[in-house]
């Protein structure tokens, strides 16, 4: 049965065997990373409604490309229940291994949010589909009113 994460301007739905880590950044902005057990993770950052979700984006891919030289980065448009999420689809290697990762944006009525999700390629076929559960379920909640 999937657990339920509720805290003030983040809502979802996420697998009871991942686990969850909240931070609050330097800057004030609060994430949460969900991980799953074999190692693919799936975040979610709030940033002011101001913050350009392509800006976003790509600040993420930089990050990326900074980290693993051989990151290929190919734009993505998304509509989840109406709404377009912006972002990349990225292909690197990390320890030997062929990675896949998502940058998703997504401009609210009172906050935009990033969400990213990586795994090693083969799990990344099966928790890719748990990452976009999982994105599908913020979405529809960002819609509805939080507690």
């Amino acid at each position: 049965m999937p657990q339920i994460f509720r805290k003030a301007s983040i809502a979802f739905q996420y697998p009871d065997n991942w686990t969850i880590d909240e931070e609050v950044g330097r800057s004030g902005h609060k994430s949460v990373t969900v991980s799953s057990p074999g190692g693919a993770f799936w975040s979610v950052a709030v940033l002011p409604h101001s913050a350009d979700p392509k800006m976003m984006a790509e600040a993420v891919v930089e990050a990326m490309k900074e980290e693993y030289p051989d990151t290929e980065a190919y734009n993505a448009v998304e509509t989840i229940l109406d709404r377009e999420l912006i972002g990349y689809d990225l292909n690197f290697t990390c320890m030997d291994l062929t990675s896949s990762a998502r940058i998703r944006c997504v401009k609210m009525e009172k906050n935009n949010y990033t969400i990213f999700c990586q795994g090693e390629d083969r799990e990344f076929e099966t928790a890719g589909l748990v990452f976009t559960a999982m994105t599908t379920s913020l979405i529809k909640e960002l819609d509805s009113p939080l507690e």
